[in-house]
């Protein structure tokens, strides 16, 4: 098993500068409502929010939690953790709770596109393995990256409240995708971001393989190696990075993946003491949301080489909205389709399915090889 690195949880080792910042400056834009903030002149900063102090353990840990080594993953880990401790008092005692990070298939090759890479759980394998061999006693996922199939002896019963699901435009020249002038480059590690965005806008062009952590992709467009860039907003806010954001856009223009903003956690399934402590844990709302879009995913048997979106969230009369989309992976091509009905389980993953049987029917054979 690739070698893991142990970090401990004082709070204290935990600073943006551990890692010098990397300064631009942003466009006039104005404000954005959604950030309700002016970035009119601003300069933001490429830093990692998170940073880890590795050490000789001194006691063995009540729980160890098992995570990739990315300053997004981290937070995530945290948050999860801080969590834990808010629902567990005692948890807050010094290597009660350890962190274990872990590289990842989709961490180690970063010179192909993820399409290209193939298959499924390119960054939740070796998390996994870990989880099953008892070498740490909960996974925290970003659920988008989780196959819709979970390993054997292993159960996920915990989805963290869902932060914001859409996607930022980032870019040093332009307000908006609208303004891009023709021929721009976006850089996007995403099938689905980019046929969405070839579909609406089939003037720019989009380099495919722009992969790394949230601070390598805004060091590549400060060095110019594209024009702008897509990237989940939820990752942003919880990296406390949303001073870069140049436009928030709506669900209309860019529909989210498959449960994108969503952490989930994992545990074995005969590891009652991590499932209670798991089960204090969970959002249900969130739960049902990506039940839903995951059985939509399922119908597909989606993956990272099939442009997919769904969004299941409750709307205001408290009833389960789902809106859904595949695309041709050029973009000339998309279809849609939307659910409504009672936001409960069984509903839900019937919405799910039922709309994904119905974009299968109308794709037809060899729609994501266009």
């Amino acid at each position: 098993m690739e070698k893991m690195a142990i970090a401990t949880v004082n709070q204290a080792h935990f600073t943006a500068a551990s890692i010098s910042p990397l300064r631009f400056s942003l466009p006039s834009i104005g404000k954005s409502p959604s950030l309700n903030r002016s970035v009119r002149g601003a300069s933001f900063s490429v830093r990692a929010s998170v940073a880890v102090e590795e050490k000789t353990l001194t006691k063995a840990a009540v729980i160890r939690i098992g995570t990739r080594g990315s300053p997004l993953a981290l937070a995530q880990a945290y948050e999860t953790r801080a969590k834990l401790i808010d629902s567990h008092p005692e948890l807050a005692e010094e290597g009660a709770i350890q962190i274990v990070i872990i590289k990842t298939t989709g961490d180690k090759i970063l010179s192909q596109p993820l399409a290209d890479i193939g298959g499924k759980g390119l960054f939740t394998k070796e998390i996994d393995e870990a989880l099953i061999n008892s070498d740490i006693d909960i996974a925290v996922h970003s659920m988008k990256d989780v196959p819709t199939y979970l390993p054997e002896n292993t159960i996920l019963p915990c989805n963290l409240p869902r932060e914001d699901v859409r996607d930022a435009f980032i870019c040093l020249t332009a307000a908006s995708l609208a303004e891009l002038p023709a021929g721009s480059v976006v850089g996007t590690a995403s099938l689905r971001r980019k046929s969405q965005l070839l579909n609406r806008y089939p003037s720019l062009k989009v380099v495919e393989n722009f992969r790394g952590n949230v601070q390598t992709r805004l060091k590549k467009l400060n060095e110019g190696v594209v024009q702008a860039t897509l990237l989940a907003l939820a990752g942003l806010k919880r990296l406390n990075m949303t001073e870069n954001v140049t436009a928030i856009m709506s669900i209309d223009d860019m529909l989210p993946a498959v449960a994108q903003g969503a952490i989930g956690i994992a545990c074995r399934s005969d590891d009652e003491k991590m499932a209670t402590y798991l089960a204090s844990l969970n959002h249900e709302e969130t739960r049902l949301a990506i039940s839903c879009e995951r059985a939509f995913l399922e119908k597909l048997e989606g993956s990272c080489r099939t442009p997919i979106a769904g969004y299941a969230h409750r709307d205001e009369n408290g009833d389960c909205f789902f809106r859904a989309l595949i695309a041709s992976p050029d973009g000339t091509e998309v279809l849609e389709t939307s659910r409504k009905g009672p936001y409960a389980y069984d509903d839900m993953m019937k919405m799910g399915v039922d709309a994904g049987e119905e974009l299968l029917s109308r794709a037809g054979p060899g729609f994501f090889n266009r």
